[in-house]
Parts: C-alpha cells; structure tokens; sequence
C-alpha cells in the first residue's frame, strides 16, 4: 500500500523513481479506507532531503499513510525554500485540535547546544506534551530523543568529548519485543552526534526497555513499556552520501573532524561509501508503523484515550 502526500511534493519524483508506490491526495481522496495519520516534525535544516528520506522509509508497510509535515516555527529557512515551507508545511497551531496515530520527530544540528538555549525549547516541549493526549506512538530520532528523554524523565543533557560519526555495528536485546521482530542478531546503523547514551545510565534512571546496543556507540533503541516512546539515537533514514557530505561540510568549516568510522572502504575518504544500513532501517520502520501504531491505534482517531493502550506486546 502507499503513502500519500501532496501531489507537487519533491520527495514524489525521487521516490517514483525507486519505484515506490507513492498516492497522491487527488488519488486517495477517491479511496474509501482509513489510513494512518503520521505527523513528522522536521527539525533538519534540509528539509527536503530529510523529508524524502523518512518518507522512502515509510513507504514499506502494507498500510496507507496520510503524511503530514510540521515545522517547529515561522523563521526563514537558509537551507529550504521559503515557497515550500508555505505550500507543505502546517504550524503547530493548525493541527494541536487533531489526533494522530503517529508522530516522528527528527534530529536536529543542536548537539553543542544546551536545551535551555535551543531557540524553539519551550515550544518543542509543549509538542511533545501535546502528543502525550493527542497521538498514539511518538519516534524520537537522534537529537529528539535526547530532548524526549528530558522532557519524559528529566535527564540532564550528556555530551560526548568528539562526535561520534561513522556505521557500528549493534546487538540486539529482548529479541521477542515486538520492535525487533525480523532483526538479525546483530545489524548495522549509522550515527552523527555528540550525545551520551549509555545503556548503564539509561537503566539507572529509566524504565524503558533497551532494544539495542553498541559497545561503542551505546543505546540505539529503546522504548516506554506501552510502545507509545520510541527513542531511536541513530539515523537509520541516511542516505549512502548523508555521513559524506556532513565529513566534508565540517572540513570546509575547519573542524577538523574524525573521518566516519566504518563507512569508506578501507577508510578512505576516496571511495565512494555503501550504504549497510538500509535492510534495517526499513524493518524497523516497518515495526514501528505495525506494532506501536497500527496495533495501538483506535479506529475513530476521534475516541483516542489512554485507555486504549495496555503494555501487552
């Protein structure tokens, strides 16, 4: 089944182009289902590459799925066009009235910057209250989830000496949860950032279950018991140049940054990277949409209540 977004959207192009079936509104309209509501909050400056790479991921369900774009606020873009925020982007405002059955937040390039200090805090934090009543699972990506897990258990933010960039490889725990089914023992995800996920400093303070780990890049998936947070501290939706062009961004600024880990053949800058992640990202993405929404969700968005989710898988 597809996903349906605007008809004038550029992530259409690119993804008919993969061959992904992509149904625009004109189409859907005529389709007398119900499809998932999904919101996705996008924090990236890029937007149209970070909203094609989320939606490539969306696209491999069973399920339709009404996407909605959200952007934190109404300040000029450097990166994306001021025509395309207007013509695809809601405010907060339009959509804080509505129910959704699922909500993605995006990583954002705030790793240095202390919460206090982020321009939009107080308002991601009234979203992320919001969604507690109005939206069924919430997926934290990267920088959100550091945000999510100080709004959702007060934890301080935890920065790392050196960023971590590079593909590690994981392990994964509970392997009956129902966000894992399908994952191999041990599977590859790309990281970029400054944040601290230790899984011992997770346990201490949390209740969430830990998913998946990296002795060295840490926790990458954990979840609330009841499936309705799902922190996720990588970027299972790169594409195979993202970590490339974020390496030679950072050289161009004079940063001096570590070469990504794993990522070139033989290490070397010179080669063009393969992408080792994708067959991961799509499952997971997939679980995500299956158990923690579908499953979860009330038929009539209308009826959504707390009472609706158990901690059952």
């Amino acid at each position: 089944m597809p996903i349906k977004i605007p008809d004038q959207l550029p992530a259409s192009d690119v993804l008919r182009q993969e061959n992904i079936f992509v149904m625009l509104e004109s189409r859907a309209s005529t389709q007398g289902i119900r499809p998932l509501k999904v919101l996705i909050l996008n924090l990236m400056p890029k937007k149209i590459e970070t909203e094609t790479q989320f939606l490539r991921l969306l696209s491999n369900s069973p399920l339709q799925i009404d996407i909605e774009l959200l952007r934190i606020d109404d300040r000029p873009s450097k990166n994306t066009p001021t025509e395309h925020l207007n013509n695809f982007y809601r405010q907060f405002e339009a959509v804080k009235n509505r129910n959704f059955d699922g909500l993605i937040i995006t990583g954002a390039p705030l790793g240095l910057v202390q919460f206090e200090n982020v321009i939009y805090w107080e308002h991601l934090q009234a979203i992320m209250a919001w969604a507690k009543e109005h939206v069924t699972s919430t997926l934290y990506v990267c920088w959100a989830a550091q945000a999510g897990l100080k709004l959702l258990y007060d934890l301080p933010k935890r920065t790392l000496k050196e960023k971590l960039s590079g593909v590690y490889h994981h392990q994964i725990h509970h392997c009956f949860h129902p966000l894992l089914r399908g994952f191999d023992d041990t599977f590859l995800a790309p990281h970029s950032r400054y944040a601290d996920f230790s899984p011992q400093y997770l346990q201490e303070h949390t209740d969430l279950d830990i998913l998946a780990t990296s002795d060295v890049a840490g926790v990458y998936l954990a979840s609330t018991k009841d499936k309705r947070n799902v922190f996720v501290t990588g970027h299972p939706e790169y594409d195979a140049l993202t970590l490339h062009h974020e390496y030679i961004r950072d050289l161009g600024e004079g940063m001096e940054p570590s070469i990504p880990v794993h990522y070139y053949p033989n290490d070397n800058p010179d080669n063009p990277p393969v992408a080792s992640w994708r067959s991961h990202g799509h499952l997971l993405f997939s679980n995500w949409l299956n158990y923690c929404v579908y499953q979860q969700t009330p038929y009539d968005l209308d009826q959504f209540s707390e009472e609706n989710f158990t901690k059952d898988d």
